[in-house]
C-alpha cells in the first residue's frame, strides 16, 4: 500500500487531485500494483479524506494534555517517527485531533517501511488532500528541519 501512495502523490500531486475510482484502478493495475493492494489503499485512501474523526470529540484539537503511548504503538511506530509526531505537534503543524488521527492513518498501513517515512507520507498526503501544500514552510518544515542532520 506504501508504494501504491508514493506512486499516487509522485503522479498526481502536480496535477491537484486524482483520477476517480475506476480509472485510478486501471492505472495502477498497468503500473503493476495488485488487485488488493490497490484495494486497500484506495479505502485507506477513501478514510484519509472523510475527514472521519467521529470517534474523537472535537474539544480533542485544543487538548493541552501529554499524550502517553500505548505499548502496542510503540511497536509499530518506532523512536524516531514518535520524536517527529512531537515535532509536528511542537511546529505547531498538528494539533491533538490531527494526531491521534495521524496515528490512527499510520497504524492502519502495512509494510515494511520505517514509521518515519510512513508519517511523512501520510501528512503529506492529508496536506495535499487539503490543499494546504502551498505554502513552501510547511514542506520544508517537515522534510528538512525534521532532519537531525539540519538542524542547529
Amino acid at each position: 500500500m506504501y508504494e501504491i501512495l508514493i506512486y499516487l502523490f509522485e503522479n498526481y500531486f502536480d496535477r491537484g487531485g486524482c483520477p476517480d475510482s475506476a480509472t485510478l484502478t486501471h492505472k495502477l493495475t498497468i503500473a503493476g500494483f495488485g488487485e488488493d493492494e490497490i484495494n486497500q489503499a484506495l479505502n485507506w485512501l477513501s478514510d484519509l479524506t472523510k475527514g472521519d474523526n467521529d470517534h474523537y470529540p472535537a474539544t480533542l484539537a485544543q487538548s493541552k494534555s501529554l499524550r502517553w503511548f500505548m505499548p502496542s504503538e510503540m511497536e509499530a511506530i518506532d523512536k524516531e517517527g514518535l520524536g517527529f509526531i512531537l515535532f509536528l505537534e511542537q511546529a505547531g503543524i498538528l494539533n491533538p485531533l490531527q494526531r491521534e488521527l495521524l496515528i490512527d492513518r499510520v497504524l492502519k498501513m502495512n509494510g515494511n517501511n520505517s514509521s518515519l517515512e510512513k508519517i511523512k507520507l501520510v501528512v503529506l498526503l492529508d496536506l495535499w488532500i487539503q490543499n494546504q501544500l502551498t505554502d513552501p514552510n510547511v514542506l520544508e518544515t517537515l522534510f528538512i528541519a525534521s532532519n537531525p542532520r539540519y538542524r542547529h
